[in-house]
């Protein structure tokens, strides 16, 4: 994985560029400044070591305080951090170190409304590989702070047949098959259907997760029906906050959303700067 610092030094120069123009124009190279970061509204947060390290980079000498732990809920208009020492560092690094932090609250607080919507029904919910390039990291842990769980993280170190896959090996069967020939007994097989008949000829294949692409809640009731237990069931499409407690209320074991980290509003942040005598 790419190193947070390198990412975050790309950030800044994209920003930055050869010099804040405004900031070294108006504010003075001494001035010393304390400012106050809140949301404007209720959040769940998460990406405070990208958003701390931001000003870490510009100035070494910036103070900044964590007034709350990644994973809290946090009312609005609460202290989220307090950051101390040269305005003109603050004032620069600014727009970068909030982008981060409203984009990774955006999708832990998506997260935390999602999971509570479907407490009880004992329904996991999972992410998927639909995140920012390069962020992965950082927005799979912000599902993470949510309560969410992730899927794999990408290519490497899962095996997800997809429907494109199905359609170059020849079938479901064969592709499961084939998968399974390949795989270390520590690695689960998973295979993507999107036909209630597609369901035995992957169990027979020896699949232990099917995901049910797109199906209706009855399409979903009927495949837990016919698996049986022998596999982990995940529904996945088009879920949304309004529709996931009817998903998982039919019985599958794990709910996919790739708009928990595709789709997710960023969270309103203020950050309120006041000059030090």
């Amino acid at each position: 994985m790419l190193n947070l610092d390198r990412l975050l030094r790309a950030a800044l120069a994209e920003d930055l560029g050869p010099g804040d123009i405004t900031t070294e124009a108006v504010v003075d190279r001494a001035a010393r400044a304390r400012a106050r970061v809140v949301g404007r509204e209720p959040l769940v947060l998460s990406g405070s070591r990208p958003f701390i390290r931001v000003f870490q980079l510009l100035d070494p000498e910036l103070a900044v305080t964590a007034h709350c732990e990644d994973g809290a809920r946090v009312a609005a208009n609460q202290p989220l951090f307090t950051v101390y020492g040269s305005a003109r560092a603050i004032l620069s690094g600014e727009r970068t170190a909030l982008n981060l932090l409203q984009r990774l609250c955006g999708i832990a607080t998506a997260t935390r409304r999602m999971v509570e919507e479907i407490a009880g029904t004992g329904c996991r919910l999972l992410d998927t590989r639909k995140t920012t390039p390069l962020w992965r990291r950082w927005e799979k842990a912000a599902v993470r702070d949510g309560g969410g769980g992730n899927h794999r993280f990408g290519l490497f170190d899962g095996i997800l047949i997809k429907d494109n896959h199905v359609a170059a090996a020849g079938g479901v069967a064969e592709a499961v098959r084939r998968a399974r020939a390949r795989a270390p007994h520590t690695l689960k097989v998973e295979v993507e259907i999107d036909r209630l008949d597609q369901l035995e000829p992957a169990l027979a294949a020896g699949a232990d997760v099917v995901l049910l692409d797109n199906f209706s809640p009855a399409m979903l009731r009927q495949a837990v029906a016919m698996n049986g237990g022998r596999a982990l069931l995940e529904a996945s499409g088009g879920v949304t906050l309004e529709t996931v407690r009817e998903v998982a209320a039919t019985g599958v074991d794990l709910v996919s959303c790739g708009a928990l980290t595709h789709s997710a509003r960023a969270i309103d942040l203020s950050l309120e700067l006041t000059l030090e005598a």
